[in-house]
C-alpha cells in the first residue's frame, strides 16, 4: 500500500511541477521517503524530480531566464556540499522527521504569500538559494525558498515556470551526484510522465491560485503522515 501512495504521490508532484513550475518534491517526497527510508528515498525523490523539470523544460526552455536561474544556483551549488557533510550522520529517524518539519515549513511560508524587498536584492538570492539547498538535502524539498524569491521577483508566469524548472533541473541533478543515485522503478518512472504530459497539457487552463492550493494541502497532508510514521 504504501509504494502504491508512493507512485500516485509521484503522478501528482509531477503534474504540479509541469503546471506550475515546482511543487513535484513537495508532495512526492513524503511518501517516497515513508516507502523507502530518508536514505534511499532522498536521492530518489531528487533524481526522479529532474525528471520532473526535465520534461516540461524541453517544450518551454525558450522562456527561461539563465542569469536568475544562474543567480540562485551559486549559493545553492555551494551550499549543498556543506550540508551533505553536516547532515550526513544523522539518524534516519531524526532525518524523516526534519524532512516532514522541512515541507511544513515550506508550505506555511508559501502559503504566506510573504512580499520582502529583501528577496529582490543579491543578498536575498543568497539567503534564497543556501536555505533551498539546506531543505533538498534533508528531504529533497528545496523548492519552498526559490518559490518565495520567485514570488517576489515579479516574472511573467511562464518565465516563471521555465526558470523554475531550469534551477530545479540543475540543482537537483547536482544533489543527488552528492547523496548518490537511487533509480526509479517503472511504475514510478510511468506515472511520473503521465502527471508531467497531464500537467503541460492543462497549465494554460489550470488557475495558478487553486492548482497552488491544491499542492499545498496535498503536501501537508503528506508531511504529517511522515512525521507521524517515524515518531
Amino acid at each position: 500500500m504504501t509504494g502504491e501512495i508512493a507512485v500516485a504521490a509521484v503522478a501528482l508532484g509531477a503534474f504540479a511541477q509541469a503546471a506550475t513550475g515546482m511543487g513535484f518534491s513537495l508532495v512526492a517526497a513524503p511518501a517516497l521517503i515513508a516507502a523507502l527510508g530518508p536514505h534511499r528515498g532522498v536521492p530518489a525523490v531528487l533524481l526522479l524530480a529532474v525528471l520532473a523539470s526535465l520534461l516540461p523544460l524541453s517544450r518551454d526552455w525558450r522562456h527561461a531566464r539563465p542569469r536568475d536561474a544562474g543567480r540562485l544556483l551559486l549559493p545553492a551549488l555551494l551550499g549543498a556540499p556543506l550540508a551533505t557533510w553536516l547532515l550526513g550522520r544523522l539518524d534516519t529517524r531524526i532525518l524523516a522527521v526534519a524532512a516532514g518539519c522541512g515541507v511544513l515549513a515550506g508550505c506555511a511560508l508559501l502559503a504566506s504569500g510573504l512580499r520582502s524587498a529583501f528577496l529582490r536584492r543579491p543578498a536575498g538570492a543568497w539567503v534564497s538559494g543556501l536555505g533551498s539547498a539546506g531543505l533538498n538535502v534533508i528531504g529533497g524539498v528545496g523548492g519552498p525558498p526559490i518559490g518565495l524569491y520567485a514570488a517576489n521577483a515579479g516574472w511573467a508566469p511562464r518565465e516563471a515556470r521555465a526558470t523554475l524548472h531550469a534551477f530545479f533541473l540543475v540543482q537537483n541533478l547536482a544533489t543527488a551526484a552528492l547523496l548518490g543515485v537511487t533509480p526509479p522503478s517503472w511504475p514510478t518512472a510511468a506515472a511520473l510522465a503521465a502527471g508531467a504530459a497531464a500537467g503541460m497539457a492543462l497549465s494554460p487552463r489550470l488557475s495558478p491560485a487553486a492548482t497552488r492550493t491544491g499542492v499545498l494541502a496535498v503536501s501537508c497532508a503528506g508531511a504529517l503522515a511522515l512525521i507521524a510514521t517515524a515518531v
